[in-house]
């Protein structure tokens, strides 16, 4: 993804944009069985767990780390990418073929997708092979040197191959938190070569050793930045139809269970021309992120009737309040506990398939740089991008510090001792950020109607108190969270049978017909009627 520039793109459109009023309900069934009990979590794996003491979490570190995953209820990872690259978030690359050294050797790559594997779990892997930087080969062996084999390779706006084109927004370098710049240009996603190149090297990562057992392969990869016109620049158009669409057919004709997930390049998009003319699989709910963000009622059910409404049956959208790219949720709420709370119980509950950001369990923080230290530079995000917080201690072996010592973004770190953000002070503790994602997760997975049923608003007289139907064949569930710190009570009409309260508790009662509910401030409900 286009670093900085992304983020500032997504405040616009979050400052100016929102759909107003309600949609009907969903009343597309679901078919791809593989969405139950699928819950993503989205790793910054530099930042995640060191196994060697290098600081730089590693391959191996999040192999040490699968039981707290477990445990915790996740079902599969989303790695960002793993390929070399001068730049520490590994976008950019020099060379798609090698993994980044300081993440570990392909062996320890191979050791934890089988382990992965063999536990039941899911990996991801996250590719962007529309750009390289100077450093890459075809940029090298082709600047300069119309004659080379790779002079179509990359996008030149000068005949004599002199001049790179720029990427999104006219930028031709950019400049590393460590203080390297790096030439990046446009890759010829439309060159016969280039296509062929890229399909051999997405295969490579379904089945490393070719034998047709997918034990050690990937079970698909989420695209980033995926457009139909690259960065809107009418050179390389019909993107879905000539590189998309024969990537992914080449890559289901090897294991047809994969799942593609495209990161919409326009954040104001509900991303469904990805399902229905680039056989993506899955698209991220940005709309609904935003919203959330807002704790506006109306906001919310308006973007989740249009999202869910609009998504094509067998496709579906992940649901997330953090990623890599955008400030903490924790920091957006202002550590509001109740806020941190109803965004979980958002983030789990209201449909999709769920994908939780690495710390954001335990409510870590950060802002972004953007603007106050300069210009465009890949520093701006690190604040997001932090050492997961284990232990109460900051200083206990295992912390990912890479960014120490670089820059005001490290003596700014809002990673500290004793401040009850870490897994260590919160995993004993019944009331905590961290207990509150094991109980949704686990209540998931007790009433799968909470996995695949489809999503139904339901209306109720409260402007701060948002409720919706899960819905499959046999079973109902009704959500009702509340957005403020107050208790509210409302009354709901339903259908026939007694409603059965399985999370939260509630101080009113059921009678003609009439569910009365008084919820707490901060609070979810939900209730089951078969």
């Amino acid at each position: 993804m286009i670093r900085a520039i992304k983020l500032t793109l997504f405040v616009f459109l979050t400052a100016t944009t929102f759909i107003v009023g309600f949609s009907a309900c969903q009343d597309k069934t679901k078919t791809n069985n593989d969405i139950k009990d699928e819950i993503i979590y989205h790793v910054f794996q530099r930042s995640f767990f060191d196994s060697n003491g290098d600081e730089h979490g590693d391959l191996a570190g999040i192999q040490q780390k699968l039981d707290y995953l477990q445990d915790l209820g996740v079902t599969s990872i989303l790695l960002t990418p793993l390929y070399e690259s001068v730049y520490y978030h590994n976008y950019y690359s020099s060379d798609f073929e090698k993994i980044d050294s300081t993440y570990g050797s392909k062996e320890e790559y191979l050791a934890l997708i089988r382990e992965m594997h063999r536990r039941g779990m899911k990996l991801y892997m996250d590719m962007e092979t529309q750009y390289v930087t100077e450093d890459h080969p075809w940029y090298k062996e082709s600047l300069g040197k119309p004659e080379s084999k790779f002079s179509d390779y990359i996008l030149y706006d000068d005949k004599e191959q002199l001049k790179p084109s720029s990427i999104v927004f006219d930028i031709y370098d950019l400049l590393g938190y460590d203080g390297q710049r790096r030439k990046i240009t446009t890759v010829n996603l439309l060159n016969k070569e280039v296509i062929k190149y890229n399909k051999e090297l997405f295969a490579y990562w379904l089945d490393p050793n070719q034998d047709g057992n997918f034990d050690d392969g990937v079970d698909g990869f989420r695209l980033d930045h995926m457009m139909d016109d690259l960065d809107n620049k009418g050179r390389l158009k019909n993107l879905f139809r000539d590189f998309w669409v024969p990537l992914i057919d080449t890559l289901k004709s090897i294991n047809p269970k994969i799942h593609i997930m495209a990161e919409q390049a326009d954040w104001g998009s509900y991303g469904i021309d990805y399902l229905t003319d680039a056989k993506v699989d899955w698209v991220f709910a940005f709309r609904i992120q935003q919203a959330i963000r807002t704790m506006d009622k109306a906001k919310i059910m308006a973007y989740a009737d249009t999202t869910f409404k609009e998504t094509p049956q067998g496709k579906n959208q992940i649901l997330f309040i953090e990623n890599h790219d955008i400030p903490r949720f924790s920091t957006a709420v202002k550590q509001d506990k109740g806020k941190e709370k109803v965004g979980a119980a958002l983030n789990l509950l209201i449909g999709g398939i769920p994908s939780i950001y690495y710390g954001q369990e335990i409510g870590m923080l950060g802002d972004s740089f953007f603007g106050k230290y300069g210009g465009i530079t890949d520093s701006n995000e690190i604040p997001y991008r932090e050492a997961f917080e284990w232990t109460k201690n900051k200083d206990t072996p295992g912390m990912a510090y890479w960014y120490r010592n670089s820059g005001p973004w490290w003596e700014t770190s809002t990673v500290k001792s004793d401040d009850g953000i870490s897994v260590e002070e919160q995993q004993n503790d019944p009331n905590s950020l961290l207990s509150t994602y094991k109980s949704l997760i686990k209540l998931r997975k007790e009433h799968p109607v909470l996995i695949n049923g489809n999503y139904q608003s339901l209306n109720n007289n409260s402007k701060d108190v948002v409720s919706f139907y899960r819905i499959n064949d046999n079973t109902k569930a009704l959500v009702i969270i509340n957005l403020s710190a107050n208790e509210e009570k409302i009354e709901l009409p339903l259908e026939k049978g007694n409603p059965n309260l399985v999370y939260g508790e509630n101080k009113g009662g059921f009678k003609d017909g009439k569910l009365e509910v008084v919820i707490s401030g901060s609070a979810t409900q939900v209730w089951l009627m078969k």
